[in-house]
Parts: C-alpha cells; structure tokens; sequence
C-alpha cells in the first residue's frame, strides 16, 4: 500500500497545473491558503503506510516554489539557488506554512 508511480504522476501533473511560478501577484501565505488543503489531503491519503514513497513528489512542489521566488522577486531572478536559499529561510522562519513543510521536507537553506 504505497505510491504507485502512476498515482505520482498524476500529483506532479496536478501540482504542474496549479502554475505556481505564474502566480507572481499572490503572496506565500496566499499559496499556502489555496493549496494546503490538497497537499495535506495527498500525505494523509498517501502517507499513511509509506510515506517515503511520496517524498520526491512532495519536493516537486518545493520546486515549484523556488521557481515561483525566482519569478516574484528580482533579486532572485536569475539566482535559482540564491531562490531555493530564501525559500529555504522561510520555512525555517515559518515551518508550518505547507503541509509538507510540517513533515521535514524542507527546502535547502544555504
């Protein structure tokens, strides 16, 4: 009772159609407000027997975000790890934001 690939596909097809990086004019906080609930709903549907399984489908969402921090600020643009540093500082800052963040999938902090 895991992951299976295609149900991952699936999740990184969903999270791909959110278009977090175009979503420039929303703050943090407003993604976490319009996505939390779906995230939370896959860890606990998924994760309940091998939650390891979801973890790299759970980091493609972290990736999405740097890229929407890479778009958003201009300091950032053209810097991604300079991004994934500050995506990384905020979830220090603020662990419990998205619902992956609460479970140690954090981004990398430089």
């Amino acid at each position: 009772p895991a992951m299976s690939n295609s149900a991952a596909k699936a999740i990184r097809q969903e999270v791909r159609s959110w278009r977090i990086p175009k979503r420039s004019d929303k703050s943090i906080e407003d993604l976490s407000k319009m996505f939390n609930a779906t995230i939370q709903g896959w860890i606990n549907y998924f994760g309940r027997f091998y939650r390891s399984q979801m973890y790299m489908t759970l980091r493609h969402i972290n990736s999405k975000l740097v890229w929407w921090a890479y778009r958003k600020y201009k300091k950032l643009h053209r810097h991604r790890r300079r991004a994934e540093h500050w995506l990384g500082r905020v979830a220090q800052i603020f662990p419990s934001l998205f619902a992956h963040w609460r479970i140690g999938l954090l981004p990398t902090v430089g």
